[in-house]
């Protein structure tokens, strides 16, 4: 797919998603780019902002198969990923696969289940695969799972550890609407709410063959190490008992990529990595017991380490050649 057809087809996307989620322009983008790198996304803010919205408007505009998880305390690995049953008519087992095994996925509040429960999607997320009993299945693309939580200062949620924050290729909260905003939200829903009526836009074939364009988006050699850099700062900032890993400085490059298609560019340029840093990096610094006391935000950790690297220097015209020719 040529890159201007797949820029079409994530603007298609982004304009159909923004029918049903008013005034969130960017984080619409966010999801969208995320979708494009064949990333996973994690929605995290306060109950009613629509977070569960953002998930299935985004599933909608997009004709795979969706499946839903409502996480609970109460829930197993084999609910997730599927489980194998006795067929008293063959005398064998068959697979019964879970919800896990759909294109587009959305986990309504990941951390009200147990961390044994949440565990059941890394090998999902990572490898778009599931394996259950030692027999391995496989996920159709594209695939991509969108998960929301509360903030864990409210009750009755488990802290996503480590391991499953890393999965997720962007952590973006919504926040509260304008006021302006919230009123057109209300006309929106006068009669029905928007999404009954919403339609898919693009098909499967289309996003697969827009994930690819995205890779052809050129990037030049110092914007690569202008991106690893900052991976780098946050790992020996004071404050950070855990920096960001080899999977973040490949989830921003790809997703530089992704936001320079977006924007109709075939390169990528520093404004761009400065935009998604934050988004990609934030959720997965870890700080220290002493930063935690302190109420340091991972985010200022991000930000301060954009602060301190040097951006690469260059004319417009470096970052469309450089090295390409």
């Amino acid at each position: 797919m040529e890159q201007s057809t797949a820029h079409d087809v994530a603007t298609r996307i982004i304009e159909n998603i923004e029918k049903v989620i008013i005034g969130k322009r960017r984080e619409v983008e966010m999801a969208v780019i995320a979708l494009l790198s064949q990333g996973h996304v994690l929605v995290e803010d306060v109950p009613g902002v629509g977070k569960t919205m953002l998930g299935k408007s985004l599933a909608r505009s997009i004709d795979c198969v969706f499946r839903r998880i409502q996480l609970t305390p109460d829930m197993l690995p084999s609910d997730v990923t599927g489980v194998s049953v006795f067929n008293q008519q063959t005398r064998e087992f068959e697979f019964r696969p879970g919800p896990i095994l759909g294109q587009i996925v959305l986990a309504d509040e990941i951390n009200r289940a147990t961390p044994k429960t949440q565990s059941a999607l890394l090998e999902a997320m990572e490898e778009h695969q599931v394996t259950v009993d030692g027999i391995t299945h496989s996920i159709d693309r594209p695939f991509m799972v969108i998960a929301t939580e509360n903030p864990i200062e409210y009750e009755g949620v488990f802290p996503l550890p480590e391991a499953q924050l890393d999965r997720f290729m962007v952590r973006i909260q919504l926040g509260y609407p304008s006021f302006e905003d919230e009123v057109s939200i209300m006309d929106s829903q006068r009669v029905r709410h928007p999404i009954d009526s919403l339609d898919a836009v693009a098909s499967a074939d289309e996003v697969n063959g827009a994930q690819e364009a995205v890779k052809e988006v050129f990037v030049h050699d110092q914007m690569k190490r202008y991106i690893v850099s900052l991976v780098h700062a946050t790992r020996s900032h004071d404050d950070a008992a855990l920096g960001a890993s080899p999977r973040a400085s490949l989830a921003l490059f790809r997703g530089c990529q992704a936001l320079a298609l977006l924007r109709g560019r075939d390169y990528v340029l520093p404004d761009d990595v400065k935009e998604l840093a934050v988004t990609v990096m934030g959720h997965r610094v870890i700080i220290t017991p002493a930063a935690r006391m302190k109420r340091v935000e991972t985010g200022r950790i991000v930000e301060e380490a954009l602060d301190s690297v040097v951006v690469p220097g260059g004319k417009s015209a470096d970052w469309i050649s450089g090295s390409r020719t």
